[in-house]
């Protein structure tokens, strides 16, 4: 299976996973979308180092051969995946109510003996 191949179908999962499994509708959402660009700069930021100092070297042939900032472009639809899916799964478990401790607004101890000074 060739690079390019792998991240589209990782792209169509997670949109399938987002919309269909989860039900979470994020990708449908402007709120997303207008956050979605600042994820995109740091991701072609760390992309361009590591590709452009050759710490990742891709087979020419396993990609479709564009790039941005040095790295091949199936490595934005990558990014998208992982970024949906996290978040996806992170929201569909907060509306389930599943949530580790500290509880969100508690802070940690070390905050708490902080503040009790």
């Amino acid at each position: 299976m060739s690079y390019t191949l792998a991240a589209l179908l990782g792209t169509v999962g997670a949109v399938l996973v987002d919309l269909f499994v989860l039900r979470t509708r994020l990708v449908r959402r402007a709120v997303f979308w207008a956050t979605y660009p600042i994820i995109i700069g740091f991701q072609l930021l760390s992309n361009g180092i590591l590709t452009g100092r050759h710490i990742v070297i891709y087979d020419p042939a396993a990609i479709v051969g564009w790039r941005i900032a040095y790295a091949p472009v199936e490595d934005l639809f990558f990014g998208f995946a992982m970024v949906l899916l996290t978040l996806s799964v992170w929201v569909w478990l907060g509306r389930r109510g599943v949530q580790r401790e500290p509880r969100a607004g508690e802070g940690s101890a070390l905050l708490r003996r902080l503040l009790d000074r």
